[in-house]
């Protein structure tokens, strides 16, 4: 039997570290404990709520994440940690007691098309990620397995994920026709399994925790902020039902231009221009007279 090693791998959020294991410590699932009481299908995640700075477990795959409480530096901690786990794996200790798992959720997906005729949107009956992620290339895509697994097919172009869908752009090669229901049947096993969609760092990463998104929007100005609260209340619920989001990049004040970033079944969309000149430049003329003069796009 292949002997366990451990390495610290820091996070961007320096409350997390993950543990990196060089073998796959669980069957392709991901489990998230907050506390001892929770931790109960799993030994290995009960020692660790043992340690007093010990907030959160989270196991995927071939890794262990943990959160901690303030009263330590992981500095000071996380050597000793890695050495507890890898001495806790190699004396044979439990991962993930079978028996007691979370049974896998029956996941049903069904694949909706956009106005963008490249864009198909697969919606989940379950809650996938917390915020938004858009991915334009494998390479963007190391902080979702999901999004990297879904590039290996060769006719995916870009992965938009939301609360609970995943909106897929294709490249022309392939009709829709042919290659719906492959893509559907892949999410769902791949929901159903239990994989990460994206890491556990990946919001922190990309600055997209609800603490991060705060202060970027108290950093803008006034109009700035009126503008964003008009696009989040009118504009993005109509747009993610068709599988796309728009986001606020800037305004300047002296062209009274602003400009947004199209993502999802919005970017490349033919229908997006007359969408945002009927529609969304129309509604900021109207609701702040005289502050806005034009509204510009950049596709994700």
């Amino acid at each position: 039997m292949n002997t366990f090693k451990v390495s610290v791998q820091e996070t961007s959020n320096n409350a997390i570290v993950k543990f990196e294991v060089n073998q796959f410590i669980t069957n392709h699932q991901s489990f998230e404990f907050n506390n001892i009481d929770e931790a109960k299908p799993s030994p290995l995640a009960q020692q660790l709520f043992y340690l007093p700075f010990v907030k959160k477990v989270y196991i995927s795959g071939n890794f262990i994440a943990v959160e901690r409480y303030d009263i330590v530096e992981w500095g000071d901690v996380q050597d000793e940690v890695a050495q507890q786990i890898e001495a806790y794996l190699n004396d044979g200790g439990t991962v993930i007691n079978e028996a007691e798992a979370p049974k896998k959720v029956p996941v049903t997906v069904y694949a909706e098309a956009t106005p963008n005729p490249s864009v198909m949107k697969f919606v989940t009956n379950k809650k996938i990620v917390t915020t938004l992620f858009e991915f334009t290339s494998i390479d963007d895509a190391k902080l979702s397995p999901l999004a990297t697994e879904l590039f290996h097919f060769p006719f995916v172009k870009s992965v938009f994920i939301e609360e609970n869908y995943v909106s897929i752009t294709k490249y022309d090669v392939s009709e829709w026709q042919d290659i719906t229901i492959e893509l559907r049947e892949f999410i769902k096993y791949y929901i159903e399994s239990g994989k990460a969609v994206v890491l556990p760092e990946a919001a922190e990463k990309l600055q997209k925790t609800n603490a991060q998104k705060d202060h970027q929007f108290d950093a803008l100005d006034d109009i700035s902020k009126e503008i964003v609260n008009i696009l989040e209340e009118y504009v993005k619920p109509a747009v993610a039902s068709d599988g796309g989001n728009i986001q606020f990049l800037s305004y300047d004040e002296n062209t009274k231009n602003v400009s947004v970033l199209l993502q999802g079944a919005c970017s490349g969309c033919p229908s997006s221009t007359f969408t945002l000149k009927n529609g969304i430049e129309n509604m900021l003329k109207q609701m702040l007279p005289g502050k806005v003069e034009m509204v510009e796009a950049i596709n994700g």
